[in-house]
């Protein structure tokens, strides 16, 4: 139906007007005290849990195949608390772009802030080697204090609405975002010396890709770091986030990563993932499981989310 001209034409309107509601309720909820920002969030996750059975199974498929040793009520339970976290999000990605950014410094403790100043010192360059969690929006402020120009890679929304408002709340504390296809702008901003927040944690099929394991399982996985670093020079450094109770946050920057690249693509990434495994467990239900992470795999792989796509 998305794809028929009648319907696009016709309520299109409809997808702006719930874009606006969003950001409408994003600016008022910033106006709460913070810890019923996140008690209100949480409430619409485990509502979407019950509510979005296709969501909930792309979840439970990647529980099932990353963390095979927790038994079905375990997973069950972690599903649910991970839908808590993605309503959490919505007020995260609130206060990140739409409160003042003193307020928000004060519950973030930066581990690791002694590592970008030393790769800034380089100056070749830096990039901030991330993943996607639930919580990532509410550290740019954090993440600005320490560096000089800080840019990242944007993808753009198909909804006009939500990108102008993703564009503003970013661009508060991005000195330039750029398309994520523009690796020639990337490149440019680190031979400028600049910090580069750089995720490519998300499933990708495309040129630079390999099938790498992930938890184990084979995962396509986007390998072009390795050539970007390459060509630049940049330092890379692994760089995550999670929120530790319901009023503060820890934003970690990792040493510099020695002998990278170091001429073998799969290595390389390998050393990536398991330090991102292992930063998963201590918050598993902060990351976004509810990403198709191990779609678009060759055969004879089997496809994980079959049963979660809708009868033709």
């Amino acid at each position: 139906m998305a794809s028929d001209p009648f319907w696009t034409t016709k309520f299109a309107w409809l997808r702006y007007a719930i874009a606006w509601l969003a950001f409408l309720w994003m600016r008022a909820i910033v106006l709460l005290p913070f810890s019923w920002q996140l008690a209100l969030g949480k409430a619409l996750g485990r509502l979407a849990y019950r509510s979005l059975p296709r969501r909930r199974r792309i979840v439970e498929r990647n529980l099932e195949a990353c963390f095979p040793g927790l038994s079905p009520a375990e997973r069950k339970g972690l599903a649910r608390e991970h839908f808590a976290a993605l309503g959490a999000s919505f007020a995260e990605m609130a206060t990140g772009w739409f409160a003042a950014p003193t307020s928000v410094r004060r519950r973030v403790r930066v581990d690791g802030a002694e590592h970008l100043r030393a790769a800034l010192e380089e100056g070749n360059g830096v990039i901030l080697f991330g993943a996607h969690f639930t919580t990532f929006e509410i550290f740019w402020s954090s993440l600005r204090h320490l560096c000089p120009f800080l840019c990242g890679m944007y993808k753009w929304q198909r909804n006009p609405v939500m990108n102008q408002v993703m564009v503003r709340g970013r661009g508060r504390f991005f000195d330039q975002m750029i398309d994520n296809d523009s690796v020639r702008d990337m490149l440019r901003i680190l031979k400028k010396n600049g910090v580069f927040w750089y995720a490519s944690d998300q499933s990708y099929s495309g040129k630079n890709s390999a099938l790498l394991p992930f938890f184990d399982v084979p995962a396509m996985t986007n390998t072009a770091i390795v050539r970007i670093a390459k060509a630049s020079g940049a330092a890379v450094l692994p760089y995550f986030c999670r929120r530790i109770d319901d009023a503060h946050y820890v934003m970690s920057i990792y040493p510099q990563l020695d002998d990278f690249p170091s001429g073998d693509d799969l290595r390389d990434m390998g050393r990536f993932t398991r330090l991102l495994e292992d930063y998963i467990r201590l918050c598993p239900e902060q990351y976004w499981w509810i990403h198709q992470r191990f779609k678009g795999r060759p055969a004879p792989l089997p496809d994980l989310y079959a049963a979660a796509r809708p009868a033709p």
